[in-house]
């Protein structure tokens, strides 16, 4: 019976073991996941406001030391980890001396041109890269201003793979300002001056490591650190105070880290994660206090069998429960990322087209937030139905396109889906914003329609929507953007698997639309949001 009973304790404390070891890990992993996610979400956030700013960024003909004035109030966009950016100049060898003329005409402390180290410039590359403007100008950053920095042993090279490679591109990590200043990342992304003359400059920000890639919970059950790209047998690591110091690279056989690899600037960084507490002696500590109560009590082995037996079960459906419900949270999030990166590719396209070359500023800066605003309003009503569908009516809100109060609207309630209601949003913004321009073939603002109807049933129905601006013509309505002449004709049509077609009436403007009405509600997405939004059972 003893023997039987110290089998029973082994067994129970093996099993203990097991279970206790696996459900630490999950949560650890989990959470290093969450946190991987947020910090790429964090740099791909950095990288694609640096991209916007670049193309607001107009490469200065003249008076180089002035190139951020444009950027200067909305350059703190790139929230609180921004140190400080920069206007690189390339400056041909036969313009440095009108260069060092305007560093003297700005007032900066030292209006020579100098090496990256701040002493005398000596033979210059041609072109030669110079810092010409920093923001916040302060006097720990204007001593940088005249510096050619081709020679610099970090940003150097930064500045060469960016041009090469054209695109943005960051640097290893630095002391940022001065010898002892805070650890950093320098995001360079290259500004393409007037057509055909190549890259002018490159505009450059700088962050700081430690709420970039290494801000952590106190709370959290890991302590997180970076793998140090000069040196891999270092890590980084941040300190409460949000110090980065490297230290070695330790490795516990028993407790092994975790790794995960994110993109930042055209190259992948790796996260190191520590956990805590050492999961595997805290099961072994458990388990050996289940052997120990089971060789206590080998007296009353079959009572003791039958509680083990209880408890593994109860224990396995707990690891079951937990391991379906971080299934449904890594689908839930895989979703989430994948609509956020859809959002943003939008997003980006409806920038880059807005902001073409030749584009007059004032006129695509109403454009592009006008648009932008009618994304913002989409997602909020999707997000209060919880991705469920939009009400095709709360489309033509005053809050999401203007004139909405010069509309009339007429139509069934009808709910259409996620991806449908993201097109038709633009789709309506497009038309409104072009019916504001001039008067109208009576002396007034037009007229505007807006109706649409089902026709058909089940899988044959169609939907069919009509826009139609009474009293203009082609001379007094605002002729189509070339954004909003392939949204109308090519892009909402396609997303809906459906036709369009827009002319001119004697007294009206007509935009007619016709598509499937299983694109248009789209069943299945809406099954599947609620089969991913359901609670574990």
């Amino acid at each position: 019976m003893a023997i039987i009973g110290i089998l029973v304790s082994a067994l129970a404390a093996m099993k203990v073991y097991e279970q206790e070891l696996s459900i630490d890990r999950i949560a650890l992993a989990r959470a290093v996941d969450t946190h991987a996610n947020l910090v790429q979400e964090r740099l791909s956030e950095r990288e694609l406001l640096t991209r916007v700013a670049v193309g607001l960024f107009r490469s200065p003909s003249f008076d180089m030391t002035h190139a951020l004035q444009p950027l200067r109030t909305s350059i703190y966009a790139f929230k609180t980890d921004f140190v400080v950016a920069a206007w690189i100049a390339r400056v041909p060898r036969t313009a440095l001396a009108q260069a060092q003329a305007q560093l003297l005409g700005a007032g900066i402390p030292e209006p020579v041109l100098r090496n990256a180290e701040g002493g005398p410039a000596g033979t210059l590359p041609d072109p030669a890269s110079v810092i010409m403007d920093v923001e916040p100008q302060t006097d720990a950053t204007r001593v940088f201003v005249g510096r050619a920095i081709d020679d610099h042993p970090v940003a150097g090279p930064m500045l060469r793979r960016a041009l090469q490679e054209d695109k943005p591109v960051s640097s290893d990590p630095l002391p940022l300002l001065r010898d002892d200043g805070p650890i950093g990342i320098v995001l360079a992304a290259p500004v393409h001056g007037e057509a055909g003359a190549g890259v002018a400059g490159f505009l450059t920000i700088s962050y700081r490591l430690a709420p970039l890639m290494l801000a952590n919970d106190e709370m959290s059950t890991f302590a997180v650190a970076l793998r140090d790209p000069r040196d891999a047998t270092k890590n980084l690591s941040a300190d409460p105070d949000g110090r980065v110091d490297a230290v070695p690279l330790t490795l516990d056989a028993d407790n092994p880290p975790l790794l995960r690899v994110v993109s930042f600037g055209a190259r992948d960084w790796t996260l190191i994660y520590y956990a805590k507490s050492n999961a595997a002696a805290r099961a072994r500590d458990l388990a050996l206090v289940v052997a120990g109560i089971g060789a206590a009590l080998t007296v009353i082995l079959c009572g003791l069998f039958g509680y083990v037996s209880y408890n593994n079960v109860r224990l396995s459906r707990e690891v079951q429960t937990r391991i379906d419900f971080e299934r449904r949270l890594t689908a839930v999030i895989d979703e989430l990322n994948h609509r956020v990166k859809n959002i943003l590719a939008v997003i980006q396209s409806i920038v880059t087209r807005t902001l073409r070359h030749g584009a007059d500023i004032d006129i695509a800066r109403e454009l592009l937030i006008g648009r932008i605003h009618a994304m913002s309003h989409v997602v909020t009503l999707l997000s209060e139905s919880q991705w469920q569908g939009v009400n095709l009516r709360g489309l033509l809100e005053s809050r999401a396109i203007p004139h909405a109060e010069r509309i009339v609207v007429n139509g069934p309630d009808l709910v259409v889906s996620a991806r449908a209601a993201q097109s038709l949003s633009l789709l309506f913004f497009e038309l409104a914003s072009h019916a504001d321009e001039g008067l109208s073939l009576v002396g007034k603002h037009p007229h505007i329609a807006a109706q649409w109807s089902v026709v058909g049933e089940g899988a044959e129905a169609m939907f069919h929507f009509r826009w139609e601006e009474f009293n203009t013509s082609a001379a007094t309505r605002r002729a189509d953007s070339e954004f909003g002449i392939v949204l109308l004709d090519r892009v909402a049509p396609e997303a809906l698997g459906g036709t369009a077609n827009r002319y001119f009436t004697d007294v009206s403007y007509v935009y007619e639309l016709s598509a499937p009405m299983v694109t248009v509600v789209d069943e299945y997405e809406k099954g599947r949001t609620e089969r991913i939004g359901a609670p574990v059972r």
